[in-house]
């Protein structure tokens, strides 16, 4: 998994809100690690913490999982 970061690395579902600015990974650049920027509009994963990262939807209709709050 190239790109990806560890798993103490990613953010839980508590800092992450509904307008925060986050990079994402989507599941088609999961192999890569590419990083898509944008802005939170729905928070897709009910759990507190995912090993992968948080699942959200982006303003602009994107969905993955957060790596970093930007």
């Amino acid at each position: 998994m190239l790109g990806v970061q560890s798993l103490n690395n990613v953010p839980s579902r508590g800092e992450i809100r509904i307008g925060t600015n986050v990079l994402i990974v989507q599941k088609q650049d999961q192999r890569t690690g590419a990083l898509t920027e944008g802005i939170v509009k729905r928070i897709l994963t009910s759990s507190n913490f995912h090993p992968h990262g948080i699942k959200v939807e982006l303003e602009g209709g994107k969905i993955g999982r957060v790596q970093k709050i930007s």
